[in-house]
């Protein structure tokens, strides 16, 4: 029954992709701002579909530790797709910093190309000097620039493994870090088509001030994240180091 009803929900999934990205894509060519709402209009639908398919709820704790509107800077722990939607429920304009070869893919990728930030993995410098140049473009637009620091989905067991680019983003932007610990691995694996029942939450943590170093940010940055993270599963999912 859990593969049935996860087949079902994938193809819920992609189906709601492509029906509210056909509709509102002339509404996003007329006004940019229609990303974000088509991106919420779909992340309804994925909550419905994991509600009443999977029968799976999402929780969102902090808010009262969220930026005040306007420029922000925001670093997400990454274990499913899920995580790459939610945050338009909770955030009025976020500007995402993705994979570039996401960029190609059907109907996401359209969207992915306004009003977002792509970047090559294999690009080296220049990578991290486009990120911060499209990070500086975002926050002059009064958005938040919204990064996941290990830069891939990881599975729930899988070791801590931060990127230099939020560090990079951090140094250059001048903005406090609001990190977001989560766990929705317990519910939907990084690959593969099999969903879960159960509730998960993201958690947005007190923000971390400007003007650390590198090394301090980074340590601290990883610390909250995996911490509250690994708080969040059942005690026998915990990585043993934690």
């Amino acid at each position: 029954m859990r593969l049935i009803r996860s087949i079902i929900f994938v193809i819920w999934l992609y189906g709601t992709m492509a029906a509210v990205g056909i509709v509102m894509w002339p509404f996003v060519l007329a006004d940019d701002r229609n990303v974000w709402r088509t991106l919420r209009a779909w992340g309804r639908c994925i909550l419905w579909g994991l509600r009443w398919i999977v029968g799976a709820r999402v929780i969102i704790e902090g808010k009262e530790n969220l930026p005040p509107a306007g420029p922000a800077l925001i670093a997400c722990k990454h274990q499913a797709m899920l995580d790459t939607v939610i945050p338009a429920l909770f955030l009025p304009a976020p500007v995402f910093v993705y994979k570039e070869e996401l960029g190609r893919t059907p109907v996401m990728g359209a969207y992915l190309k306004r009003n977002q930030i792509p970047v090559d993995r294999e690009g080296g410098a220049k990578t991290l000097k486009d990120m911060v140049r499209g990070g500086k473009a975002a926050i002059e637009k009064g958005r938040q620039v919204f990064i996941f620091p290990e830069g891939t989905r990881q599975a729930l067991d899988a070791p801590a493994d931060y990127k230099p680019g939020i560090a990079a983003l951090y140094k250059s932007l001048g903005l406090p870090v609001t990190p977001i610990a989560l766990n929705t691995g317990l519910i939907w694996k990084p690959k593969g088509l099999m969903r879960t029942p159960g509730v998960v939450t993201f958690k947005i943590l007190p923000p971390i001030a400007p003007g650390l170093s590198r090394d301090d940010f980074m340590r601290e940055l990883e610390t909250r994240i995996e911490t509250e993270s690994q708080a969040l599963l059942p005690p026998e999912r915990r990585r043993k180091s934690a």
